[in-house]
């Protein structure tokens, strides 16, 4: 039995103001439906959160269209911490969530309609993909980068989270991590220049080796068609020197806090990750109810995190249930699904019942 990645199922973004956030986000990336929201204790996150339990806020949102969704994250009873620095192209850690959209030209000047500056212009990528660059006003960076993979078309700009820009120190250590078990192994690019379509961002200019990254197999699994494929980019700086986004901070703490993989077959992930030397950090198995499932709120599911060399934290969640109406009693249960198969398109088209339209 192989483990499965069936994609990238969310982003971590810790943030001050939960629906402030969330509110921003809707109006910039249509992401505008509930999958649970949970205002409890992250008991299970000690490594990373001072080796104390702590409070929190937490809310998944998706867009419809398709993608990886956003886990807006937010301590309640603590005052989450900014970098003691200015966060540079290249820093140590996820420098920015690429968002997925069906035309960079007509995206960019969404955002403007809606009163959001981008960074610069649209540029077209050393993958020959057209995107550009935005931040929110929290100071995360988004990369609006064209896609052709999609589950459903809205007549929204965007979609959700396609990959993320992550800054390394040593690329060719790290593709342990993100080609071999995370499957990203087909190199769109590799080279080591400085970039023009980077340009806009802060230390953008700079020269650095760049690898762009996908699958070359379509994913499998329950959430793969909503989720859709994925690309990740590795930076590293030649002649600089990084500094670790969340050094001396906490998970959760302001910026992007972790990226997180839909699984399925965690027992057999864990032994690849223990043979390849990156063990899990944190593991719900160790606290779970009688059926294995860790309580998240309205979901339930097996999650677990590992570090890659550079400490960036890579979440992966097993899901057992999606709630689609508490109220009711109506859950999608994924246990005794054949773990290798989509989801009905119908089934998946009724997280559309949780549309909010603001908070």
């Amino acid at each position: 039995m192989e483990k499965i990645i069936c994609g990238i199922q969310q982003i971590g973004i810790g943030v001050a103001n939960n629906y402030k956030a969330w509110n921003w986000y809707i109006k910039a990336f249509g992401v505008d439906v509930r999958v649970f929201e949970d205002d409890t204790v992250a008991e299970l996150m000690l490594p990373y959160t001072g080796g104390q339990p702590q409070k929190r806020h937490a809310s998944l949102a998706i867009n419809m269209q398709g993608g990886g969704g956003f886990e807006i994250w937010q301590y309640s009873q603590r005052t989450p911490l900014a970098p003691t620095f200015d966060v540079t192209l290249g820093d140590l850690g996820i420098f920015a969530a690429k968002i997925k959209c069906f035309d960079a030209t007509k995206a960019y000047h969404h955002l403007k309609s809606q009163g959001i500056e981008p960074l610069g212009d649209v540029h077209s990528g050393p993958d020959g993909k057209l995107h550009f660059f935005v931040k929110d006003p929290f100071g995360n960076h988004f990369q609006v980068i064209e896609s052709t993979s999609w589950f459903n078309n809205l007549n929204k700009p965007t979609g959700g989270t396609y990959g993320a820009i992550i800054g390394v120190s040593d690329i060719d250590k790290s593709l342990a991590v993100y080609q071999n078990i995370l499957g990203y192994d087909k190199v769109v690019f590799d080279g080591v220049d400085s970039y023009n379509d980077l340009k806009d961002l802060p230390g953008g200019a700079r020269q650095m080796r760049r690898v762009v990254l996908t699958h070359s197999a379509p994913r499998k699994g329950a959430l793969s068609e909503l989720v859709g494929d994925s690309q990740i980019e590795l930076v590293q700086l030649i002649n600089d020197k990084a500094n670790k986004i969340f050094e001396n901070r906490f998970w959760g703490d302001l910026g992007f806090i972790h990226l997180c993989f839909d699984v399925k077959h965690m027992s057999a992930l864990e032994k690849e990750c223990n043979e390849a030397g990156y063990h899990f950090t944190v593991n719900s198995n160790v606290k779970h109810n009688a059926n294995g499932s860790f309580d998240m709120g309205e979901a339930a599911g097996h999650f677990t995190y590992i570090e890659d060399p550079d400490g960036t934290l890579i979440e992966f969640v097993e899901t057992h249930k999606i709630p689609i109406m508490k109220k009711l009693g109506l859950f999608i249960n994924l246990d005794k699904r054949d773990p290798e198969k989509r989801l009905p398109r119908w089934m998946l088209k009724l997280l559309g019942l949780k549309k909010v339209k603001g908070l």
